[in-house]
């Protein structure tokens, strides 16, 4: 139980939950797609386009350099809120998925060849599948894939069993965005490295950094991916940290303005790392909105999120296994708060139309890890998914609104 925080307090700081759909109350249930907004990242983002907009790194007035020293504060701010030894391990992207295309075009185009070996897992959003496809059609590498258990476990006795002396890099989400399984990633990366110490280790963070605290230096990856989106932030910002050393040897991806030192006919030379990775204008709002929101939820503390969601997670899986002809898929015992469901006779499409009129947001398709859904035997499930502002009266209404769902299809 989170303790000595009022989350029904913060609830109220959340524009779009004061509003309803279809004249019921909402119940926001599909925060693991995109989060919604509290007043503070709203605010943080009118401001600069109201009374301090600029262009940055550029400008020798005033408004210019404020907003460039509010916008190079995020990137420590952001270094401190993930462990990270400095602010040179982060990069600013658009959203997680550019930052593992930054780190398949840029570390992997330079550092892997036909017969290198990587590993993925079989729950991986299409982001951690396709950019690596892409480079393995390109250079010949072999992707392999870790299996999963009938709960949403995955199995790290074949993982171990994977590793050859092929094997270069190894790529896994923090926590599935179709399960909701935390996965062990620092033990993960443990066998890893006692493998081969030299092996990259790539996460993709985009629910982890949502549900519980992170600290890069006690993970110890070489690379974690996030998404401002989930994380009650702006759309359009995401970020890539990466280890000092790995990033200063990586070539640039993107070539522009802003990641330059020198640029002639003949020859352009570079900035270090980060910069030479963040080409061309920013998106300069988005980043002051990621910093607020990391402020947001820094104040509340991600121990008591992740306690919040953790007492929610219990109750909704409570109530949803009491619904007859319903199947829970994911059923780790370290899990996020994602419940990922069927019911016997309705398509998960035909679930989400019907809770919409009754006031609840879900989401259902294959939430874009088609591999794993294929895996399920499944082409699709409805998800719900919880956030810092949801409560139990959030979960009662989807459960009212899945008995409605079972009587339409008995």
């Amino acid at each position: 139980m989170a303790k000595d925080i009022n989350f029904e307090k913060h609830r109220n700081d959340f524009p779009m939950l004061k509003t309803q759909m279809h004249g019921k109350r909402l119940a926001f249930l599909d925060s693991a797609a995109s989060a919604q907004k509290p007043q503070a990242v709203i605010d943080a983002m009118d401001a600069v386009y109201e009374s301090g907009y600029a262009n940055i790194h550029r400008g020798l007035y005033q408004v210019s350099q404020k907003l460039t020293a509010d916008f190079e504060a995020v990137r420590a701010k952001v270094a401190t809120f993930i462990g990270a030894p400095s602010e040179k391990n982060i990069i600013f992207t658009r959203n997680a998925t550019e930052g593992i295309n930054l780190v398949a075009q840029s570390w992997g185009r330079a550092n892997l060849k036909a017969g290198d070996e990587i590993i993925l897992t079989a729950m991986e959003h299409h982001a951690n599948i396709v950019p690596w496809q892409m480079l393995r059609d390109r250079t010949g590498i072999t992707i392999k894939i870790v299996p999963f258990d009938k709960d949403g476990v995955l199995d790290l006795a074949a993982f171990e069993r994977m590793l050859t002396h092929k094997t270069r890099l190894v790529s896994f989400v923090h926590i599935s965005n179709a399960l909701g399984t935390i996965n062990p990633a620092r033990k993960i990366i443990e066998i890893a490295k006692d493998f081969y110490p030299d092996m990259k280790v790539l996460v993709d963070g985009s629910q982890g950094i949502v549900h519980s605290p992170v600290n890069m230096t006690a993970l110890d990856a070489d690379f974690y991916v996030f998404t401002g989106h989930k994380l009650y932030g702006p759309t359009g910002i995401g970020v890539l940290y990466g280890k000092e050393a790995v990033l200063q040897s990586m070539p640039p991806w993107q070539g522009g303005g802003d990641m330059i030192e020198r640029v002639s006919f003949e020859e352009t030379t570079y900035r270090p790392a980060p910069y030479r990775f963040e080409a061309g204008t920013p998106p300069i709002a988005e980043v002051i909105g990621l910093g607020a929101a990391i402020d947001y939820v820094s104040a509340i503390g991600m121990n008591n999120v992740a306690a919040h969601e953790s007492e929610l997670l219990s109750y909704g899986t409570k109530k949803l296994r009491e619904i007859e002809g319903l199947t829970i898929h994911g059923n780790a015992p370290e899990k996020a708060g994602i419940l990922s469901f069927t019911m016997k006779g309705a398509h998960p499409s035909d679930i989400g139309t019907i809770l919409d009129q009754c006031g609840v947001a879900i989401r259902a398709g294959h939430h874009c890890c088609m591999p794993l859904m294929e895996r399920l035997g499944l082409d699709a499930t409805a998800r719900a998914s919880l956030g810092l502002y949801s409560n139990r009266e959030d979960i009662d209404q989807l459960v009212e609104g899945l008995h409605k769902v079972r009587e339409m299809f008995r």
